[in-house]
């Protein structure tokens, strides 16, 4: 079932992935000629409802809260042991419209490969990007351009990437799947990383394939070339760690390659498909530290601020917010200075306020809450209400003809 071609103002139930989502379709050639799927790793209600407290106040809004359509995700693998979700599982259902089992890359519970969204607009014509502050190798992005049975295989991730899938835009950490055990790269290995690429150089291999190797962000902003690999960190470009500890400071902010990578798809007159990522919203729920995530989603909500400019001359463009899976267990609650529970965080001010609320976490782990998905642009409504993850794939794919 397409997207285009259907009446405006009618209504359809799409079967997406073994689930009904009730959708409002589209007016006839209106559909989406290019797709940005922003992902905060780890981004539950309760780490918008941080981001939204800490950074605009008890009224405010977020970027990330001004699209049009609203809805829930439901997020659990297809895994025969676990419930709770990881990241590989959760992108690989996005990525193809298939669940499987955590662990598994772009691949379904036997191993077998499955189409992506992005292969799909590679075939079509479109331009392809991943950019993510994490390693640009790992789960999430991977799931849209690779097939493994294990995330833990990067460096084969890596060579899929410039053989096969050849993203046009790949942008972010992870340096170290690149290079060989004795090549250190440009980046200084910390303790217990290293180099450790069993099929040598992939970097030059990209280089020989046509990519541009960027390695910093003035060289990222000075590049015109039409097809750029920037490696900024050995492995993710976040050092995590609990309050006092992790520092958000990556070497190229999300924002920045993100603008580039909006200035280098948008030649294409077919279109493009691009996936952004925040790490630090995961990574820092992780270690429990709220600081942290507030810090992360502020450079997220900062990135959605600059598609949303991107999009207001391009309303041709979907936009999809969403969070793979939510982690820690993050609540709000008010502040209370004779409550002494280690496991609190803050207290944190309300911006325009006197009130102040502190931040409590249940685990360390992902868990199995709904996250929260923002959209706009054609077809983008069909994400109000509560949908499946593998959901959000059909609507990408309807949308845009895919």
């Amino acid at each position: 079932m397409r997207g285009r071609g259907l009446a405006a103002a009618t209504v359809l139930v799409v079967l997406c992935g073994g689930s009904a989502a009730v959708a409002d379709t589209t007016t006839a050639g209106s559909g989406a000629r290019n797709i940005i799927y922003i992902q905060g790793d780890g981004l539950g209600l309760g780490q918008r409802d941080l981001l939204r407290l800490a950074l605009k106040g008890k009224n405010g809004r977020l970027a990330m809260d001004g699209l049009a359509a609203t809805g829930l995700v439901r997020t659990a693998s297809d895994d025969p042991d676990e419930i709770v979700t990881d990241s590989a599982a959760a992108a690989t259902a996005l990525a193809t419209g298939h669940k499987t089992r955590n662990g598994a890359v772009g691949v379904d519970g036997h191993g077998r490969p499955l189409e992506t969204i992005l292969e799909r607009a590679k075939r079509a014509g479109k331009s392809t990007g991943l950019v993510t502050t994490a390693q640009v190798t790992g789960a999430s992005p991977a799931a849209f351009a690779a097939h493994v049975p294990s995330r833990d295989s990067q460096s084969d991730i890596a060579k899929q990437y410039i053989e096969n899938s050849r993203p046009d835009v790949l942008l972010g950490g992870g340096e170290d799947w690149w290079y060989p055990k004795g090549n250190p790269g440009l980046w200084p290995d910390k303790p217990g990383e290293e180099s450790r690429s069993p099929y040598g150089n992939l970097v030059e291999r990209a280089q020989r394939t046509g990519y541009t190797y960027v390695r910093d962000g003035d060289e990222l902003r000075a590049t015109r070339a039409n097809r750029i690999l920037g490696l900024f960190a050995n492995e993710d470009m976040v050092d995590y760690g609990p309050d006092g500890v992790g520092k958000y400071a990556p070497r190229v902010p999300l924002q920045q390659m993100a603008r580039k990578a909006l200035d280098t798809l948008s030649k294409n007159p077919r279109g493009f498909f691009l996936f952004l990522e925040e790490e630090g919203t995961d990574g820092m729920s992780h270690e429990n530290n709220a600081h942290g995530v507030i810090d992360a989603g502020r450079a997220l909500d900062d990135t959605v601020a600059e598609v949303l400019r991107f999009v207001r001359t391009h309303p041709d463009t979907l936009v999809i917010i969403g969070g793979d899976h939510e982690t820690g267990g993050l609540s709000i609650e008010n502040y209370d200075a004779s409550d002494t529970d280690p496991g609190q965080d803050g207290p944190f001010d309300v911006p325009g306020s006197k009130l102040r609320f502190t931040v409590d976490w249940t685990t360390h782990d992902h868990t199995g809450a709904d996250t929260p998905v923002t959209a706009e642009g054609p077809g983008s409504t069909r994400l109000g209400g509560t949908v499946q993850n593998t959901d959000v794939h059909w609507v990408m794919r309807l949308a845009s003809g895919l």
